[in-house]
């Protein structure tokens, strides 16, 4: 068991709550023995989905638009208290509009809203990935984290490695008897993926640990870190198929992005398609791990690791049931 006794009992806001991470959040939170308030956006089906019930049944639950300052204030945090406040929120396509939206706008409309409340500690789920600022979403992540370490808050910016769900995306293709896609000898990059349940536990613990609060937080799974090449051996093996192996050149995304820039200029479609190539270039092409810009690499070493769960551990895990969760809004990841 990860989790220790809390020092004491903390009332947290969370949003973001049914997101993976944000459940896994919302779970560690609870067993830890915090009272945890969960303000989530309205969804189209107007409930929850059964394993999120189950998750947050203990929580409670408050619905409204959280970028919105009136609905916030009055629906989120009704004049309440809060000794913190947890955000797992994130845009879901990564695209301008709703990056700037969601990982810019509607978190620094949380910020202010929290220090007009009171709250005294904000945590955030943030990305690796910021570390090498190339796409919108991660100029708006950046944007905003410089703003909340300015705000006089007590904070803490957890920055993840890859997740075991955006690693899952060839599961189906494999099993069907396609090989598995890589790019170049499949050695180009390498991560430390991190469970939900690990990174959860991670996020909860900055509420008790002095060492986790005030600063930036790289953080990845247990275990060395492993390439697309390893990836895609670990996952034949679940599934009990010999490994088969499709190269796909770099130069393609380029040829595609190119194009769809192109006629994205008169075609809007276009270029949202060019920025979701752009976000999978930079996926194909960059490792999840601690850049050094002394020496302009990125360092496993320096990654530091936390937790039990192993992605290989999980692959084994769905191949012998259902397989990987949906990958819903993310599969683009």
């Amino acid at each position: 068991m990860l989790s220790s006794p809390p020092r004491r009992r903390q009332r947290v806001l969370l949003l973001g709550a049914t997101g993976t991470i944000g459940l896994a959040t919302a779970a560690a939170l609870m067993v830890r023995g915090h009272e945890v308030v969960c303000f989530l956006r309205p969804r189209p089906n107007g409930d929850l989905l059964p394993h999120q019930r189950a998750v947050l049944k203990d929580a409670t639950l408050r619905w409204g638009d959280p970028g919105d300052p009136i609905s916030l204030r009055q629906q989120g945090i009704a004049g309440e208290t809060f000794d913190a406040v947890v955000s797992c929120m994130a845009s879901r396509t990564g695209l301008p509009e709703d990056a700037w939206r969601i990982d810019h706008d509607a978190h620094l409309t949380l910020l202010e809203a929290s220090k007009e409340a009171g709250i005294t500690h904000f945590v955030l789920l943030s990305a690796l990935c910021v570390q090498k600022p190339r796409l919108a979403f991660q100029h708006a992540k950046l944007a905003f984290e410089k703003k909340l370490i300015e705000s006089g808050l007590g904070y803490s910016i957890v920055r993840p490695t890859a997740f075991f769900k955006s690693l899952s995306g060839q599961w189906a293709r494999v099993k069907k008897g396609k090989p598995f896609l890589i790019f170049g000898d499949g050695r180009l990059t390498a991560c430390k993926p991190i469970s939900d349940a690990d990174l959860g536990h991670f996020m909860a613990s900055c509420l008790e640990d002095p060492d986790r609060q005030n600063g930036l937080f790289p953080i990845g799974g247990p275990g060395p870190a492993i390439t697309p090449l390893e990836q895609g051996q670990a996952l034949f093996n679940a599934l009990g198929l010999q490994p088969r192996f499709k190269k796909v050149p770099v130069g393609l995304m380029d040829f595609l992005i190119g194009v769809l820039s192109g006629v994205g200029k008169v075609w809007p479609a276009a270029a949202a398609k060019a920025e979701l190539a752009r976000i999978g270039r930079y996926y194909a092409t960059e490792s999840m791990l601690v850049w050094d810009a002394h020496r302009h690499r990125y360092d496993a070493q320096a990654t530091p690791s936390y937790g039990t769960q192993t992605l290989f551990d999980a692959y084994t895990k769905w191949g012998q049931g259902d397989g990987p969760p949906a990958l819903g809004d993310h599969a683009v990841f």
